[in-house]
């Protein structure tokens, strides 16, 4: 019988060298050629001249009142020109190239004629001649590349529809879905999108494929979560009259963000199952705590807790930081990095196996082969956007498969939380602590710069400091480096004698960052000039101030996450975007982000601006490329079909009744690794 899942070679026409073609546009089986949907349609509807707008393309039915004339333009170029009569207006028709066209045009025959009409000339640019008796009103348009052609991939999907319509009577969508939200069966969507009626017909059925694109993602995505839930999961059966008693300690009162993720968190880690969380926050909403609060709890199960950092200073950071909410005669927390001697890592490994240390932070030294741990059940990555797939599996290897709690300082929209990382649970801390103060942004032109540096320089008189961000030159790090050193030697000598200058880029080792940084934070030099390349994460409240020269030449996030370097403290801080920006694009961010210091809203704004695939980096996000539904456009029906997927995934055997058959062979792929998992 045949089967969506037939390989498009079975196909009329489908030879190997098309077979490729077809493969380089993502197309390997019949349902992938049925799902293959046009870019637009051409309005085919028949009109009169005086209804019909200049420059539109249209469809003229008339009479031919005069003979086809044939004139050559050239090398191997012909105009074919003739008159149509439509009722009472007569139009000048002129088929460009095609003089075999000739034959099919006598005087006193009706044609119908699809062109571009020029109301000034009376005349249609004609594009094809229509069949006599053709009743559509729109024709589907195809993306196609230079090895296959957009009128061969419609010929192929017209045998498809033809051969496989019985294969269409499987739905996708379950009944009562697409009873609720008035969506079309899947055979009428396929139908609809290829070959429809009128416009009403393919808006209809345009909905039902945003949908269907969104549901089957979504399903393959829980089909996945399910699949790793069902693998390795250890119940960590926390005591939580010891994690109230903990919070209550605590020298501040957790917001109701923070409650509701903690909350969320460990209602997972005490479930059977592998809990695979991101935990998003702004720039000082307070993650860490929360993290602590997490690890503390896998504590009072008797079990060992990690966290593990991009780089050695933001593990010394956390180190610091975490240490603090602790009694080492309660707690113990070590660190571990690639800059730890030898003894003392011999010893912290006996340790670590031997269960006497109860939280390990450290880099990727965590994951070398010999680091073996006596009963670790929770760790947690920051910044987990540094780490490759690969590094968190062996996080998870090293470990009796821990439960993950991944952390990002980058606000992504829920958007693309729900798309990016879909497989993941996402929890968003999406209030600041009371009393914080709003960083104060200003956009100054470039003749502002000195109005704005003797500011900064005042601002140091009363013992803080600064960064100045030098301009982004892009693919150019030599550059980057040299616009650095300018501006370093610059203020050098504006700010000698009385306050010192530090320089920190690309070029320099990650010895030489770390030790400018840990110079920097103990306030050895009071400015620090410095290309992008400032750690997210790294704390210096003393930092106050910040420049960012040529500031349009920055994405919003990353000048957001800029602007997160200052502020950190209790006083009141400052950014300065030095910016002449040269296009609406330019002057959008800078105003966005003198409007808003929410990370969140600006993620919502950058997404706005610049799309999906670019906020993210396509290739790096693992946003999928839709072809017919847009996350951004359609978020609302992304919420559902996520809400729809969840509730028929938890249902026991779901894909084993006859309803979900169709829907089950779309997924079999993800399904049998589900089936086959031990």
């Amino acid at each position: 019988m045949p089967s969506l899942l037939d390989s498009i070679a079975e196909l009329s026409g489908v030879g190997p060298k098309r077979e490729q073609a077809l493969n380089k546009l993502g197309v390997f089986t019949v349902g992938d050629l049925l799902t293959y949907y046009p870019r637009r349609y051409n309005d085919l509807a028949q009109k009169l001249p005086s209804q019909t707008l200049d420059g539109e393309k249209v469809t003229f039915k008339g009479l031919v009142t005069s003979p086809p004339v044939i004139s050559r333009m050239g090398f191997k170029k012909t105009r074919l020109n003739f008159r149509l009569t439509v009722e009472h207006d007569t139009i000048q028709v002129s088929f460009f190239n095609q003089p075999w066209l000739g034959k099919n045009i006598e005087v006193g025959n009706e044609v119908a004629i699809y062109g571009t009409y020029s109301k000034m000339r009376q005349s249609l640019a004609a594009i094809k001649m229509m069949p006599k008796n053709s009743e559509d009103e729109l024709e589907a348009i195809y993306p196609s590349s230079k090895e296959i052609k957009a009128g061969t991939i419609k010929d192929l999907i017209l045998q498809a529809l033809g051969k496989y319509k019985d294969a269409l009577s499987q739905e996708i969508i379950p009944e009562d879905i697409r009873r609720r939200y008035r969506l079309m069966n899947y055979h009428d969507t396929i139908f609809g999108m290829h070959a429809p009626a009128d416009e009403q017909v393919a808006a209809a059925a345009r909905r039902t494929a945003s949908f269907m694109e969104f549901f089957i993602f979504q399903m393959r995505l829980q089909v996945i979560k399910q699949m790793d839930r069902h693998n390795q999961g250890r119940a960590i059966t926390y005591d939580n009259d010891q994690l109230k008693a903990f919070i209550k300690k605590l020298p501040f009162e957790l917001t109701n963000a923070q409650k509701k993720v903690v909350n969320e968190i460990v209602r997972d880690m005490r479930r059977p199952v592998h809990m695979n969380r991101l935990l998003q926050g702004d720039v000082g909403s307070g993650k860490t705590v929360v993290a602590v609060l997490a690890m503390y709890a896998a504590i009072t199960a008797g079990m060992q807790a990690t966290l593990m950092a991009p780089t050695e200073i933001l593990a010394q950071q956390h180190a610091q930081t975490i240490g603090n909410f602790f009694d080492p005669n309660e707690v113990r927390v070590e660190i571990l990095t690639g800059s730890t001697k030898a003894a003392a890592r011999r010893q912290i490994l006996a340790d670590l196996v031997a269960g006497d240390i109860d939280i390990i932070i450290g880099t990727h030294a965590l994951i070398q082969p010999d680091i073996a741990f006596h009963n670790l059940g929770l760790a947690v990555i920051d910044e987990q956007h540094r780490f490759g797939v690969q590094q968190r599996a062996a996080l998870r290897q090293v470990g009796m498969n821990p439960d993950i709690l991944a952390m990002t300082a980058t606000p992504i929209p829920r958007t693309l939380a729900i798309t990016a990382y879909g497989e993941m649970d996402v929890s968003i801390i999406d209030q600041l602590p009371a009393g914080r103060k709003q960083v104060k942004t200003y956009w100054l032109r470039h003749n502002q710069f000195e109005k704005a540096i003797d500011f900064v320089k005042k601002q140091l008189t009363s013992g803080v400091q600064a960064y100045v961000v030098t301009p982004l030159i892009e693919e150019s790090e030599t550059l980057d480096v040299q616009n650095a050193q300018a501006v370093y030697e610059e203020l050098s000598a504006y700010f000698a004698p009385d306050f010192k200058v530090g320089l920190l880029h690309g070029r320099l080792s990650n010895d030489e960052k770390d030790s400018i940084m840990t110079a920097f934070k103990a306030n050895e030099f009071q400015v620090l000039v410095a290309t992008t390349v400032i750690e997210v994460g790294v704390d210096v409240p003393n930092a106050t101030a910040m420049m960012i020269l040529d500031a349009d030449r920055f994405g919003l996030s990353q000048l957001h996450q800029l602007r997160g370097r200052v502020g950190r403290g209790s006083r009141q801080a400052y950014t300065f975007l030095v910016s002449d920006p040269k296009t609406q694009y330019g002057i959008d961010r800078m105003e966005a982000m003198v409007a808003t210091t929410d990370g969140f809203v600006l993620a919502q704004k950058d997404l706005e601006l610049r799309g999906a695939g670019d906020v993210l980096g396509n290739r790096q996000s693992g946003v999928p490329e839709f072809r017919v539904g847009d996350p951004v456009a359609d978020l609302t029906m992304m919420n559902i079909a996520q809400e729809e997927a969840i509730e028929i995934v938890d249902t026991p055997d779901w894909d084993k009744t006859p309803e979900m058959a169709g829907l089950a062979e779309m997924l079999s792929e993800t399904m049998d690794r589900y089936r086959n998992f031990d």
